[in-house]
């Protein structure tokens, strides 16, 4: 679901050069050290500890993002999503505790807040996603109280489950926005638990209109799970507004505004609804140190950092490489993704540096838990490239499962402390010959 581990890092501030005090060199930089820069860089150290890698990274505190969410529906405490970065650093990397905020690849050198200058040979750019909360007007000053929430942020996550449980009637809002993000089925899965918790109580759902604004035209990218989640909200009486894109909170009067978008996402009119509370998926994009950069894709407002959507390599730089959630990889932003790009950002790395071909592509993989209530989960795998569901499991995707809630819960967390961040093998690779086939 989330990559970045930084509260500051995912958010859009100016930044000033600071003067050069320290010039150091690595072999390999890794900038960013969450679930993607972790699992490369442990990947690496596989196939040949004797590599001098970095990792820049500034927070001493690494989070298994996707529990975020289950935070806001009650079942973590955000505790349980916390780890202690040095417990997760590879032995044998440097880590630089500090944060990048210039690249200059036409001299190999990156430059920190600090004024550290770090030249490497090769470059992995990983920093995660960054959330750019001032987009939307009064956001900022309304989070976190007055039945304002998110739980794409450590800080709001616990405020979500607050409001859930008190709830006692009115309009409860879910919003997706007019950007890509991180974990696109999180804002959906919050939603689900919500709903289950006010039919939970007495008579709080027949006072409750739960509703969910989205600026996409589906409530999801694969077409097979978007009809399953279809019908799931007319079952539950959940109304959904389709190119509805979250502008403005006016938290004086309780009342969200909302642009109104065509086809080509241009605004046509707008909206306003008052809600009890409303949970805020938020405007997000590349880092401002990407979107300032030669590394990011040309006229494009996100920023992304342009690689080859198989090989992760840079298209004009070939010693760099990228993925997760600030790539230009086309297909959904999840730690699932990352699972599988990973390895094919290690293998490439080390045939570049044994001069040999790229042969290891990416074929577009992840997975979405969607999770639609308690005890119930769809595994929304699929490969991103072309849409289509897969299975890592000899069950068909496209239903609800509470086995698939065990999972979520409990063997996801585990396999991502335990074994994704450590390099491990893929669990669905040892099942392979047993997958669900279409």
């Amino acid at each position: 679901m989330i990559t970045s581990t930084v509260e500051s890092a995912q958010t859009s501030n100016p930044i000033t050069t600071p003067t050069v005090t320290q010039t150091v060199h690595h072999q390999i930089v890794i900038i960013g050290g969450g679930a993607a820069g972790i699992t490369t860089a442990s990947l690496l150290f596989h196939n040949n500890h004797s590599l001098d890698i970095a990792i820049v990274e500034p927070s001493d505190q690494h989070y298994y993002q996707p529990g975020w969410t289950l935070t806001g529906g009650g079942v973590f405490k955000i505790q349980d999503t916390l780890r202690n970065q040095r417990d997760v650093i590879p032995y044998g990397a440097t880590w630089i505790k500090d944060k990048v905020i210039h690249l200059d690849p036409d001299h190999n050198r990156v430059l920190t807040q600090t004024g550290i200058q770090i030249e490497y040979d090769y470059l992995i750019v990983c920093p995660g996603i960054q959330i750019d909360w001032h987009l939307i007007e009064g956001l900022k000053e309304s989070l976190g109280k007055d039945g304002v929430t998110t739980n794409y942020s450590p800080r709001y996550a616990p405020y979500t489950w607050e409001l859930i449980r008190n709830f006692q009637g009115g309009n409860a809002l879910f919003t997706f926005p007019n950007t890509p993000i991180k974990c696109g089925g999180a804002p959906q899965k919050v939603m689900y638990m919500a709903d289950d918790i006010f039919r939970s109580k007495w008579g709080v759902r027949q006072r409750t209109n739960v509703m969910f604004l989205s600026s996409l035209n589906k409530l999801f990218t694969v077409p097979e799970y978007s009809n399953l989640l279809d019908n799931i909200v007319q079952e539950r009486n959940i109304k959904v507004q389709f190119r509805h894109n979250l502008k403005a909170i006016k938290a004086e009067t309780k009342t969200a505004i909302f642009e109104i978008l065509d086809d080509k996402s241009n605004v046509i009119d707008q909206v306003s609804y008052p809600y009890d509370m409303i949970h805020v998926a938020p405007p997000q994009s590349a880092p401002d140190f990407i979107k300032r950069s030669p590394l990011a894709v040309p006229n494009n407002p996100y920023g992304w950092v342009d690689v080859d959507s198989y090989t992760l390599q840079h298209k004009r730089y070939p010693n760099i490489f990228s993925l997760g959630d600030a790539s230009s990889l086309p297909t959904s932003k999840t730690s699932a993704a990352i699972r599988k790009q990973a390895p094919i950002a290690a293998k490439n790395l080390l045939c570049l540096i044994a001069s040999k071909p790229l042969l290891s592509q990416y074929d577009g993989y992840t997975c979405c838990p969607l999770i639609t209530g308690y005890n119930r989960t769809i595994m929304a795998e699929f490969n991103g490239y072309n849409a289509k569901p897969l299975s890592s499991f000899p069950l068909n995707p496209l239903k609800e499962r509470s086995i698939m809630w065990t999972m979520k819960v409990t063997a996801l967390p585990w396999i991502y402390w335990n074994r994704m961040l450590k390099g491990e093998r893929f669990e669905g690779e040892y099942i392979k010959f047993m997958q669900w086939k279409p």
